[in-house]
């Protein structure tokens, strides 16, 4: 809360700014989709502030009504009697804020003119009553008006109270139908257009990848198989035939695919088609000649064509990537199964990160800190998502430190079951750090080609990463700021935990994986959109 206080007339400030506050709720919730509205009122001339400022937001899945109802919450609570000249409140779903000065970018969406100066209090004319209380004559018209006034004055009063009532009384009724009986996100006729331009014949799809046949199947992951395929147009695709174990029907899964298909960065790979046919739920996104991370960087021939400057430019998309979902997109994106083999790599190696999302189609509550359906990959895990199944966008960032110490080194963060091989990724890069011996775990066909500085800041970066406690992981904005300065100071990491395996299949589990080393965390951290 600003700590200036308003010091002249201060309660006609507050009835200017609540009626602001009001007016950009409204707008937020009722005329944008992106539940997002922006205002300015101009105070009266000469006095102590010229104008106010505000800003409303709730998260885009609200409908009109929810947003209101959750803004009106928390605006009901704004402390007015304080006499401040800026507040905030970031709530979870929804957000205001009011403020003196300019604080935003961008074109104002509601204004409230100057209002209108309150008249001055001067002498009256005498009414009849007046004229008749002092004895004065009112003329013959003077009784008349007295009764006519003393009946309907009442009469009219009642009236409108009854109406007021009436109304309220409809519209809270209206306002708790729509809460209960709307969806969590409904599609507006642009997005339907959206959706519907990417919609694909199930006969076309089969078409393109020759029936599913097996020698078009390039992998499997926790959410089906993939396939690659051709467009009649020439246009290479690879189809994701989406498991059985997604539940939801269709309009579900229409309104979750428009959230996917608005997903757009560099470093997202594009959806190009989607197909609910049959009991088939197929995902069709744009071919990566590369195929993923994990077939070139592990491959004892290939990786040789991933030189430094590759392997910074795949860290660095991954990274801004990673931050889009996480914070510049209308919904935020908690991915959870980040890994070698859900990046793909375009012709010139930007990389695109895969499956972002799809936790979503399979009805995973992305809203929830916790959940009993782990869906990841042991190895990549945090572990408070991988033994308790607490998840935030920290889990995230401890599988893109895995991820990025996995490119610097070659090496597989995986679940060894050979006894010979047992010594964990992040247990090496740990016992060398605090050696100083970095540089005897990077990529053999990296040594002697990659700058020791920017090695070392490379695992110091990686490290901080995967701390155990999530509030001591870096945000992805925080990771992007690092990798793009060579003057930002960092802090030294602590000791990760080292997560061992349960089974020798990952992608997907219910149960929950021992650890080497107990690991007690709680998230506090669930930053608000």
């Amino acid at each position: 809360m600003n700590g200036q206080n308003v010091t002249s007339d201060p309660s006609r400030f507050n009835r200017r700014v609540a009626a602001l506050v009001d007016a950009t709720a409204d707008y937020a919730a009722y005329n944008s989709t992106r539940r997002y509205a922006s205002g300015e009122a101009d105070l009266d001339v000469g006095s102590e502030f010229p104008r106010v400022y505000s800003w409303a937001q709730c998260t885009p899945d609200l409908t009109p009504a929810q947003c209101r109802v959750c803004l009106a919450g928390i605006i009901k609570g704004m402390p007015r009697s304080a006499d401040r000249v800026g507040a905030k409140f970031l709530g979870v779903r929804c957000s205001y804020r009011y403020e003196i000065y300019t604080y935003l970018r961008g074109p104002v969406m509601v204004r409230l003119a100057a209002p209108a100066p309150e008249p001055a209090v001067g002498p009256t004319a005498p009414t009849p009553a007046t004229l008749a209380r002092r004895g004065e004559p009112t003329g013959k018209w003077g009784n008349k008006t007295v009764v006519v006034l003393a009946i309907t004055l009442p009469l009219v009063v009642a009236i409108l109270a009854i109406t007021a009532v009436c109304l309220c009384y409809s519209r809270k009724r209206r306002t708790r139908r729509a809460s209960s009986e709307q969806p969590a996100y409904s599609a507006n006729s642009e997005d339907i257009a959206n959706i519907d331009s990417l919609i694909a014949d199930l006969s076309t799809l089969r078409r393109a990848t020759d029936n599913f046949a097996a020698a078009n199947k390039l992998g499997e992951g926790g959410f089906g198989a993939v396939y690659k395929g051709n467009f009649p147009d020439g246009r290479e695709i690879a189809v994701k035939r989406l498991s059985r174990s997604s539940a939801q029907g269709i309009g579900e899964l229409k309104n979750e695919l428009i959230l996917v298909a608005k997903l757009q960065h560099k470093n997202l790979v594009r959806l190009v088609g989607v197909c609910v046919q049959e009991h088939e739920k197929l995902l069709a996104y744009e071919y990566m000649p590369n195929k993923s991370v994990d077939t070139i960087l592990f491959d004892p021939e290939r990786s040789k064509e991933l030189d430094w400057r590759k392997r910074l430019k795949i860290i660095s998309g991954i990274a801004r990537g990673l931050q889009y979902l996480h914070e510049d997109s209308q919904l935020r994106i908690i991915h959870r199964d980040l890994k070698a083999s859900n990046v793909l790599l375009d012709s010139d190696y930007t990389p695109k990160i895969s499956d972002f999302g799809l936790a979503r189609l399979f009805g995973v509550d992305q809203t929830r800190e916790v959940t009993n359906r782990v869906v990841g990959t042991y190895g990549y895990m945090a572990p408070e998502y991988a033994v308790r199944g607490q998840f935030s966008v920290k889990s995230d960032v401890f599988s893109f430190g895995v991820l990025m110490l996995e490119v610097v080194t070659g090496r597989r963060s995986s679940c060894s079951w050979n006894f010979d091989e047992s010594v964990n990724l992040l247990s090496l890069v740990w016992e060398h750090w605090t050696m100083g011996t970095t540089a005897e775990i990077i990529d053999s066909s990296l040594r002697g080609h990659a700058p020791r500085n920017q090695v070392v800041k490379l695992f110091h970066i990686g490290l901080l990463c995967v701390q155990d406690n999530p509030a001591d992981r870096p945000t992805m904005s925080t990771v992007n700021f690092m990798l793009s300065s060579n003057t930002v100071s960092l802090r030294s990491p602590s000791k990760p935990s080292f997560l061992m395996c349960m089974s020798p299949t990952s992608s997907e589990s219910t149960g929950m994986p021992g650890m080497a080393s107990p690991n007690e965390v709680s998230i506090t951290e669930l930053e608000p959109r």
